[in-house]
């Protein structure tokens, strides 16, 4: 982080397949060791799932997922006067999407079936339909923003 100024976001291309910048940041965050080409055809396959079980467009289902796994409260910590507090803080939307994504591929990985194409296919089905790990975590979020609303007033 600079000390003076702000850093300019880098603005991610779209994939070849759907033309789409969300569904390429989700390829990327998806992505280790560099393999790309292998986290393409993970995510792919993994929407074709989801086109089978769902009956519908799987890139529709894939931004519904993202969407209700985006927190709109968060809780940040703040130091006044020796004691610690949380406060709870509106979300910026970049960090929003960066946020359900980082939650969708985490839960998606930590899932008991058997390759990641079921893992994730499974995990966007259930957060398209408002439940699953993800959906828990955004809500879990929410109750403590929620719980320790008295403490709002320390926002900077």
């Amino acid at each position: 982080m600079p000390r003076k100024g702000t850093v300019e976001r880098r603005e991610t291309g779209a994939d070849p397949r759907f033309s789409s910048p969300l569904v390429a940041k989700f390829i990327n965050c998806m992505m280790w060791d560099g393999k790309k080409s292998t986290a393409e055809h993970i995510f792919y396959r993994a929407l074709e799932k989801v086109r089978e079980r769902a009956n519908d467009d799987p890139l529709k289902v894939f931004k519904k997922a993202i969407e209700n796994c985006k927190p709109m409260l968060e809780v940040k910590t703040r130091r006044v006067g020796g004691a610690n507090y949380q406060v709870p803080v509106e979300v910026n939307a970049n960090r929003r999407t960066s946020l359900s994504i980082r939650w969708l591929i985490g839960y998606a990985r930590a899932r008991g079936e058997k390759g990641m194409m079921d893992k994730l296919s499974a995990e966007i089905m259930d957060a398209a339909n408002n439940r699953g790990a993800a959906i828990k975590k955004k809500e879990d979020t929410h109750r403590m923003a929620e719980a320790n609303k008295a403490f709002a007033h320390y926002r900077w």
